[in-house]
């Protein structure tokens, strides 16, 4: 079942008094009380000790699991001392709920809820509050577009995207039926793409235009991908590519999961990878510029020399 922020946030919470009432919880037990899968509550469990009254150490969850068993080891922490937000934390929490609560798109009653609970806060924060209202975030075109797929998803509604593809350096125009929001370093909407019949995953800052239909969203049943080693996960049957780098160059090797590197003797690099789009890989060739290039699939390789000699030849004129 599809997730959003706002489900996984509820979740959570009710995650909280659920382990506080069951010391030694089995990790089995609760998934199935709460409907997920044991990898889905592992992944809550990892954030939960980030969690706590502040952003200080000493008040955060200490939670943790064997693999087999939850245990809290400081339950009554949450309610050792009244709830006090310090000047920082008060200045960010007003300033994001200001700027969320602008986001076209929001519900009008999300948006009313927000706004209720900015002025409580304002009232509690006291002289804190003030320096927040000379800050200000303003949204670009994608805090539109988020909050258009958030509405989506929570309305089960499809939607209509004009959106950007690199690889093949086009606007495509497309319905789809999102499934779940996330991000792994860009924000990104996954959902059942109708113009491929095929799931996709959509980068948010590259949707042109966007519009929500009145039909309803009704993706097939899908497993999620486990997204926890990167939103690129290379499969074995994926084309082989073979880019040899410079010194200037190695940092392909930390960005682009890779299945080897080998030294060479000027102190670059000869790295094998895979993808199922080479194609998608011409632009690196193009960034490398001095510092690399591609040699292996030879189609690849002629590909960005071709593309660069357009470049500088553009430039020439």
């Amino acid at each position: 079942m599809a997730t959003n922020a706002i489900d996984q946030t509820r979740r959570m919470l009710s995650l909280v008094t659920y382990l506080r009432e069951r010391p030694g919880a089995r990790v089995s037990d609760v998934a199935r009380a709460f409907g997920i899968t044991e990898d889905e509550l592992i992944a809550d469990l990892d954030v939960l000790p980030m969690c706590g009254t502040s952003f200080r150490g000493g008040d955060l969850l200490d939670i943790d699991t064997d693999g087999d068993r939850i245990w809290w080891h400081n339950p009554n922490s949450a309610d050792t001392e009244p709830l006090r937000l310090a000047a920082d934390e008060a200045t960010a929490l007003l300033v994001a709920a200001r700027a969320v609560a602008t986001l076209p798109g929001l519900r009008e009653g999300d948006r009313q809820a927000l706004l209720r609970a900015t002025a409580k806060l304002e009232a509690a924060a006291g002289e804190a509050a003030g320096a927040s209202s000379r800050l200000s975030v303003i949204f670009e075109s994608e805090g539109g577009v988020f909050a258009d797929v958030d509405r989506a998803i929570a309305e089960r509604r499809r939607l209509w995207l004009r959106y950007y593809s690199p690889a093949r350096d086009e606007l495509t125009e497309r319905e789809v039926d999102p499934i779940r929001l996330f991000a792994v370093g860009h924000t990104y909407v996954e959902a059942w793409c109708r113009l491929s019949e095929a799931r996709r995953t959509f980068r948010l800052d590259r949707v042109a235009e966007i519009k929500l239909l009145d039909e309803v969203s009704d993706p097939p049943p899908i497993e999620l991908r486990d997204l926890s080693e990167g939103l690129v996960q290379p499969a074995a049957e994926d084309p082989e590519v073979v880019v040899e780098v410079g010194p200037g160059g190695r940092w392909v090797a930390e960005y682009y999961p890779h299945d080897s590197a080998e030294e060479l003797p000027d102190g670059g690099l000869r790295i094998t990878l895979r993808t199922p789009n080479p194609g998608s890989l011409r632009r690196l060739g193009l960034r490398l510029g001095k510092d690399g290039r591609i040699t292996t699939p030879l189609e690849l390789a002629h590909s960005a020399r071709d593309a660069a000699r357009e470049a500088l030849t553009a430039y020439g004129e």
